[in-house]
C-alpha cells in the first residue's frame, strides 16, 4: 500500500474515475433524494466509516489538529461543506453537459489561485497541456459539433455548480497548508466539521418538506457517494496534491468526460465514435505535456 500512495497520477485517475459517477448519479437521483439530504449522509457516513480507522492516528495527532483548527476548518468548509453540496444543488436545475463543462475550468482557477496564493507559476509547455487538454474536453462534450456548445442555455444550476467549482479550486490549493498530520486523521476532521456545518441546512432542508426517504435506490447512492467519491477519493486526491502539486492534479478533472464516455460505451452498449477517440487522444496529450514538463 505505501508503493500504491506514492503512485500520483494512479491516485488522481482513480479520483476522477470515482468523481465520474458521483455526477452522473447526483444528476440521476435528484428526484429521489435531496441534494442537501445526499450531501449530509455522505459525510456523516463517510465519517462513520473512516474514523475507526482514523482513531489511533487521531490521538496522536489531535495536538497538531487543535493548533491549527482554522485551517481545518477553512478546508473542510470549502471542500466539504461546500462543494458537493452546492454541486447537487446545481444539478437539480442545469444538466449534466452544463456541470462537467463548468468543472472543466477548475484547473484554470486553480493555476490561477496558485499565482495568487504563491505565486506558483506554469512553464509555457504546462500551458499548453492544458489548453490541449481543455480542447479534448469540449470536443467529448460537444460530441465533435461546436454547434451543440451554441445551443447550451445558461441556467439557474451553473450559478451554484460554479460556485462550487471556484471553491474547490480554492481548496485544492490551499491544501500545501493543511496540518502535517496522518491522512487518516485529516480525513476525520475534515468529513466530521463539514458534516456539523452541513446539520442545520439539513434541519431546514427537511423543515421544507425535502426528506430523504431510505429505500433501495437511496441506500445504493448514499453507500456510493459516502465510500467511492468520498472517502477513496479524497483520500486519493489529497495524496495527489501533496506529491505533483495543485496545478498538476487539477488538470486530471478533464478526464471525467473520458471515464463517462467510457462507462457509457462498456455499461450502456454505446457506440465508440470518432470524436470520442479524438477528444481521449487530446485530453491524454495535454495530461503528458503538464506531467512531463520540468
Amino acid at each position: 500500500m505505501k508503493g500504491f500512495f506514492n503512485r500520483p497520477y494512479l491516485l488522481l485517475t482513480l479520483t476522477m474515475l470515482f468523481w465520474a459517477g458521483n455526477a452522473v448519479l447526483g444528476r440521476a437521483v435528484r428526484a429521489e433524494v435531496p441534494p442537501v439530504g445526499l450531501a449530509f449522509c455522505r459525510w456523516f457516513f463517510g465519517f462513520l466509516i473512516v474514523f475507526p480507522f482514523a482513531l489511533p492516528h487521531l490521538r496522536r495527532d489531535w495536538p497538531e489538529v487543535r493548533r491549527r483548527w482554522r485551517m481545518v476548518v477553512l478546508l473542510s468548509f470549502l471542500g466539504i461543506t461546500c462543494f458537493n453540496t452546492m454541486l447537487y444543488i446545481g444539478l437539480h436545475s442545469t444538466t449534466a453537459i452544463n456541470a462537467i463543462l463548468i468543472q472543466s475550468s477548475m484547473p484554470v482557477i486553480i493555476v490561477i489561485m496558485s499565482f495568487l496564493f504563491f505565486r506558483e507559476t506554469v512553464t509555457p509547455i504546462q500551458a499548453l497541456g492544458i489548453g490541449v487538454s481543455l480542447i479534448g474536453m469540449i470536443t467529448i462534450i460537444a460530441r465533435g459539433d461546436l454547434s451543440v456548445l451554441a445551443q447550451l442555455s445558461l441556467k439557474p444550476g451553473d450559478i451554484w455548480v460554479f460556485t462550487a467549482v471556484f471553491l474547490y479550486g480554492a481548496y485544492s490549493v490551499l491544501l500545501r497548508l493543511r496540518p502535517k498530520i496522518h491522512p487518516a486523521s485529516l480525513l476525520a476532521v475534515l468529513f466530521g466539521a463539514g458534516t456539523l456545518m452541513l446539520a442545520p441546512f439539513f434541519i431546514w432542508e427537511m423543515n421544507t418538506g425535502l426528506i430523504l426517504q431510505f429505500n433501495r435506490t437511496t441506500l445504493l447512492a448514499v453507500g456510493y457517494v459516502a465510500i467511492f467519491p468520498s472517502i477513496l477519493s479524497y483520500l486519493f486526491y489529497n495524496r495527489g496534491v501533496e506529491l505533483v502539486g495543485a496545478n498538476q492534479a487539477g488538470l486530471f478533472i478533464h478526464l471525467i468526460p473520458v471515464f463517462g464516455t467510457v462507462l457509457a460505451i462498456f455499461l450502456l452498449g454505446e457506440r465508440f465514435r470518432v470524436f470520442q477517440g479524438v477528444g481521449i487522444a487530446l485530453i491524454l496529450s495535454g495530461i503528458y505535456l503538464v506531467t512531463r514538463a520540468k
